[in-house]
């Protein structure tokens, strides 16, 4: 996990937009830290509101030429946010001390800085849920959730994959959004909940004060700009000012409210967009009142403004699927969104299209023919196996699954009725590399988990695999109750209001989405090394208990030593067969392997109060930061080598085609989890000259069930070509895992992965 750009010293140096009365660096964040201080005694509701109203609007940044929406941020060094910068109350300390120690700056922001460290001990939202760990949760879980220690758990402190009612706030408008939680509170007789409502109120009332900041700036360029630049301006304004008094009437209205929301209420995911802007837009152009080429316009100044919100690993958008009211005018959007991610080329948003059997070809086709441009979106679900599989794991019914929205690298969630953070994650390589040895760290000899006794004690597979099952499940009991227990603390320090407003059930119940206003609260735990487990308990099971070829000891030794003097016992390891293959030993062992953890880790949602807990299968490069963590593995991988990325194959282990490599995938059942990442990789000949083979390809694995396709069409020599050369090839986007990224922009641990992938022909 990458700290964000944004938490940078570099900003501190930058233009500051409406950061008029804090243009000394550090300036506001002393502020904000002031004014949570004046505010601890009050309700959470209520601080929430005072320190909100010191960064907004001085946290949003100016229009910049081109833009045809207002909207653009950066957070401070120090403040509050559900998404952007982690969890609740922040402080970013490794930026601070890099300002301290810094003599370019002023002897007076250096001391500030410092005291925006010293202030903040303890009081982050994040401190104060490692505050509130059992002992039996600190010592399993490190304090560092960044990968600079070894572990075989770590945590996650955010409160990541909101999606809001955007449907709803573009029906009501604001004044209508206020009017409801008037009412509501009239309703009630509950002084917290007429509390929280009164705070909603304050907290629309600081929205509508950024919206008129923009209105002013907008209006003001526009008196210096020429003619056409000052209508556009002048449009924006008149969107924005019409945003203020009414529900929005106009595609550039509606769009304009939802993404200034969003922006503001520190979400980083919009939800099924076609559904709620292709009404707006199907009846502009029946109207006359603009045409697609605008249309077209305003969609890639919105992909823009996305891309500059600046967070690969969500800023999620959706189109198709099922459920949706109005499919014709949703396809109209859905058309051009994909066109706009053609022009455009960003690695953000990650566009997403669910497709299913019935929806119209059309949309499809232009899907493919975007990725075959050389576009890593869509990202493509299959709403014929999702839908069915999200009834089953969330436990909901099928109008609710009809709704479900992945986000982040690829967990799910059902749109604004759930809250599913991913507050944790395990490596499952390195339990089985703790198992075999007495519960230690294959690289550092340092004690990590449970003592299963020597491996002398395995007489069997069956002794093994239950330690192995024993050890996992200790892991992931402490990660229920650390994401239960950062739901509770997050709540008492934040209602987070705007989300709230605009999460499903939260103003009927009277509560905020986090403290039981959500309709489902539930959570994800996300999982690595899957692959490299089952095919490290394939090779053992076959070569120690089946061929008795090599002894569990000579093994573990052999490992012990990178495999250095026992070639010998790598080959041997190598040659079992691997999942990927479509080899019945291999992936029955990969099946053994997916739904032990999923089915234990669903068990965990009742006893910690969730309605559902479940496993994420997914990629944002933690296959490359764990790997590094993590020795030589039975399967004949070497120490600190990369883990196989998702529920992919080990790199270069797939020998048999795509479509045994397709497959295996399929054998994975996707109605125990939340979601799992099908990286493929497929050369621009095979989708752009041989379109039959790609087509039939991908219908074959979608219809045996295949849940989802994270596509990449590049060759082997444009990546090793961009290696050498990375100032020509700055174009070149591929996926990484849940997420897209420039291929040039990459370290190089994380393009050598991406070059090692099987390429399917």
């Amino acid at each position: 996990m990458k700290l964000l750009s944004t938490r940078s010293v570099d900003h501190l140096l930058s233009g500051q937009g409406f950061n008029a009365p804090y243009q000394e660096p550090l300036s506001l964040e002393w502020e904000f830290t002031e004014t949570y201080r004046r505010a601890e005694g009050l309700s959470p509701a209520a601080r929430e509101v005072a320190c909100h109203r010191v960064m907004f609007p001085a946290i949003l940044r100016p229009i910049q030429d081109g833009d045809l929406l207002a909207g653009r941020i950066r957070y401070p060094m120090a403040g509050l946010s559900p998404e952007a910068m982690g969890l609740g109350f922040y402080c970013c300390v490794d930026p601070l001390r890099q300002v301290a120690a810094d003599d370019s700056f002023s002897e007076a922001v250096r001391d500030r800085a410092g005291g925006l460290i010293e202030f903040w001990q303890g009081k982050t939202t994040v401190t104060k849920t490692r505050a509130a760990y059992s002992p039996e949760m600190a010592a399993a879980l490190p304090r560092d959730n960044f990968f600079a220690d070894s572990a075989i758990a770590y945590p996650l402190y955010r409160m990541a994959g909101t999606t809001l009612d955007y449907h709803k706030l573009l029906a009501l408008g604001l004044p209508g959004l206020r009017s409801e939680i008037t009412h509501a509170a009239n309703r009630s007789e509950e002084a917290y909940t007429r509390e929280l409502f009164a705070r909603m109120d304050e907290s629309l009332d600081l929205l509508g004060e950024s919206i008129r900041a923009y209105v002013g700036q907008a209006r003001a360029l526009a008196e210096v700009e020429g003619e056409q630049r000052e209508a556009e301006l002048r449009a924006m304004a008149d969107a924005l000012e019409s945003n203020l008094e009414r529900p929005p009437q106009t595609f550039h209205e509606a769009m304009q409210l939802a993404w200034i929301y969003a922006l503001q209420s520190g979400t980083w995911n919009y939800g099924r967009m076609d559904v709620y802007l292709g009404p707006f837009l199907a009846r502009d152009l029946a109207a006359g009142l603009l045409d697609e080429a605008h249309a077209l316009r305003l969609v890639r100044s919105l992909w823009r403004l996305i891309a500059d919100y600046d967070n690969m690993f969500n800023n999620r958008v959706y189109i198709g699927g099922k459920g949706r009211p109005d499919e014709e005018a949703a396809d109209r959007f859905a058309l051009i969104a994909m066109e706009a991610t053609r022009l455009e080329s960003l690695n953000q948003p990650q566009l997403s299209l669910r497709f299913h059997r019935g929806m119209d070809p059309a949309v499809y086709r232009k899907a493919i023919d975007t990725i075959g441009a050389g576009c890593t979106y869509p990202i493509l679900y299959n709403d014929d196996v999702n839908i069915p599989a999200m009834m089953k794991s969330f436990g909901v019914p099928q109008e609710a699954a009809e709704q479900y929205t992945p986000f982040g690298c690829g967990e799910c969630a059902l749109g604004p009725m759930s809250e599913d953070t991913p507050s944790g994650l395990i490596n499952l390589l390195k339990v089985l590399e703790v198992t075999l040895r007495r519960g230690c760290d294959a690289v550092t000899g340092e004690r990590l988990g449970l003592d299963p006794g020597s491996i002398e004690s395995f007489v069997t597979f069956e002794k093994l695999w239950e330690a192995y099952k024993t050890q996992t499940e200790h892991f992931v009991r402490q990660l229920a109750a650390q994401q239960k227990l950062e739901y509770e603390v997050t709540s008492r320090d934040l209602p987070f209001l705007l989300i709230s407003a605009l999460t499903k059930d939260c103003v009927e119940r009277g509560r905020s989405a986090f403290d039981g206003g959500a309709r489902y609260l539930g959570g994800t735990l996300e999982a690595y090394g899957n692959t490299n487990t089952a095919d490290s308990l394939t090779a053992i099971k076959r070569l120690v208990y089946d061929e008795r070829k090599l002894g569990l000891r000579e093994i573990v030794d052999a490992c012990n030593a990178n495999f250095d003097g026992h070639e010998r016992v790598r080959s041997l390891l190598r040659a079992v067969p691997k999942y990927g293959n479509d080899n019945a030993e291999a992936d029955a062992m990969a099946c053994r392997v997916h739904e032990h953890l999923c089915r234990y880790t669903a068990a965990q949602a009742a006893p910690n109060g969730l309605h559902h807990y479940l496993i994420v299968i997914i990629n944002n490069s933690a296959n490359v930061d764990l790997g590094v963590h993590t020795g030589a593995s039975p399967d004949g991988r070497e120490s600190r080598d990369t883990l196989a990325n998702a529920n992919n194959p080990f790199p270069g282990m797939d020998r048999q085609g795509a479509t045994a490599f397709l497959n295996s995938l399929v054998k994975l059942d996707p109605s125990l989890h939340a979601g799992a990442v099908q990286n493929m990789k497929f050369s621009r000949d095979l989708f752009n000259r041989r379109r039959p083979k790609l087509e039939a390809l991908l219908g074959g694995y979608f219809a045996s069930g295949g849940a989802q396709a994270m596509i990449t069409v590049v060759s082997p020599d444009d990546l090793e070509s961009a290696m050498r050369e990375p100032e020509k090839w700055g174009h070149l986007m591929i996926r990484m895992g849940g997420y897209s990224a420039r291929f040039v922009e990459l370290e190089r641990p994380y393009q050598l992965e991406v070059l090692r992938r099987t390429l399917n022909d």
